[in-house]
């Protein structure tokens, strides 16, 4: 949510900002509701006052016997409690008009952030690890995962296409893996694991930003409630409508869970493997800050992304999405992108966001600095730290073998009791 206030004060720095995101100018719009609103609002209580002193007449009219005059402060109160009537109604229906305009517009993006188009314009930050050299030709994560135990025939049996039934070999390796993360991140980066609820309510879902706009990329129930498309919108909502102190600052928030897309405009792509499903796992991260602090926990949590490839041994590199790119809640997004030789490319593996004050708004989540009378809206952060079928997908790509076993990579091993290869 933005700030009406500032928009106020800047228009034309507003729709440049939205210009940004490829937006046509909308500050006028928005201001012209506002000043309707306002202006509804001013009249309003200007006849919520007229009709207090006028009953108050009423009263002191009768106490000194006045009839004519109390009948017509009778007459005049009714009339006032007509328009009053019409005035309210208005007003009630403006204020959620300007809101919804409000919540359909994306972030305001960081300064830093490139203007571009799309993927193509992302700026690479830095690469890491070495691409390993094969002496035949690398195969693809489901032609080693079939005889492993990666089945998709089933699955399609089961629930349809974009899904995946892991056995054997490979779904303790997945296990492992989500293991590996979830530890790493809360035993040596100082997340707080949590285990939240899977389903959730409309506010949750606005307050991350997935409602209105992105209504048809989730999935709902029967009753209302929605299934998560990432832990980000149960994590960054256990702050909703409170007032923080700063030194509670940072709060920061590690899940395992399942997610839940629909994938809904990504027809044609990714239709093979587990690169883009509807239903898979992912570590969490997310950080509630303030707002001085963003910028580096920004710094700190794509670091905290970052050590899980360093420790897999699994080349990378980061990139900085261009204003094309950028999400919708996002000021400032880091992409991690893992090599995949299989497929001969860089694919996306974590996305780490800083949403500055944007979701707090939404959520209405504040803290108060020491000293301070008045309250400021918290800085919200979420990476994955990382989503575990990609990481899967990495680790059979990079780790395969002629014989087409798997190599362990030696930060599992002890999740995998020492096992140091997966055979067939």
């Amino acid at each position: 949510m933005h700030d009406l206030k500032a928009i106020r004060e800047n228009p034309a720095a507003f729709d440049a900002a939205m210009a940004r995101r490829g937006h046509e100018p909308i500050a006028a719009t928005i201001l012209a509701l506002d000043e309707k609103n306002r202006l509804v609002l001013t009249e309003l209580q200007e006849l919520q006052a007229r009709r207090n002193d006028a009953s108050k007449a009423i009263g002191q009219a009768k106490a000194q016997g006045d009839e004519d005059r109390a009948q017509e402060m009778i007459t005049k109160v009714a009339n006032l409690k007509a328009r009053i009537a019409e005035l309210e109604e208005s007003a009630d229906g403006m204020a959620p008009e300007i809101e919804i305009r409000l919540s359909g517009l994306p972030n305001i993006l960081h300064e830093d952030v490139p203007d571009g188009a799309d993927e193509n314009d992302n700026l690479l930050v830095h690469e890491r690890g070495e691409r390993r050299t094969f002496n035949y030709v690398p195969k693809t994560h489901d032609e080693i995962g079939a005889a492993l135990g990666l089945d998709f025939e089933d699955a399609a049996k089961i629930s349809g296409a974009r899904f995946a039934v892991l056995r054997g070999p490979v779904a303790r390796l997945n296990r492992a893996i989500a293991q590996f993360m979830l530890d790493l991140q809360t035993e040596e980066h100082g997340f707080t694991e949590v285990a939240p609820p899977l389903l959730v309510r409309d506010e949750a879902m606005i307050g991350t930003g997935q409602l209105p706009k992105f209504a048809e990329d989730s999935f709902q129930t029967t009753d209302g409630r929605w299934l998560i498309p990432t832990a980000e919108v149960s994590l960054t909502n256990l702050v909703r409508e409170r007032i923080l102190s700063s030194d509670e600052l940072p709060l920061r928030f590690a899940a395992l869970t399942p997610c839940f897309r629909s994938e809904a405009g990504s027809a044609g792509r990714d239709t093979k493997g587990l690169i883009r499903q509807h239903q898979f796992d992912k570590v969490e991260m997310v950080a509630i800050t303030r707002a001085e602090d963003g910028p580096d926990e920004h710094e700190r949590m794509t670091q905290c992304a970052e050590t899980v490839l360093d420790r897999l041994e699994l080349p990378y590199r980061r990139m900085l999405l261009c204003a094309g790119d950028t999400g919708f809640s996002s000021a400032k997004t880091f992409d991690l992108e893992v090599w995949l030789p299989g497929q001969d490319c860089y694919r996306e593996i974590s996305s780490v966001s800083h949403c500055t004050q944007f979701q707090a708004r939404r959520m209405n989540a504040r803290y108060r600095a020491e000293g301070e009378k008045q309250t400021r809206f918290a800085h919200t952060l979420n990476g994955s730290g990382l989503a575990v079928g990609r990481t899967l997908v990495a680790v059979l790509e990079n780790y395969q073998e002629a014989d087409g076993s798997i190599t362990i990579p030696a930060a599992l091993r002890p999740y995998m009791g020492g096992l140091e290869t997966l055979t067939l």
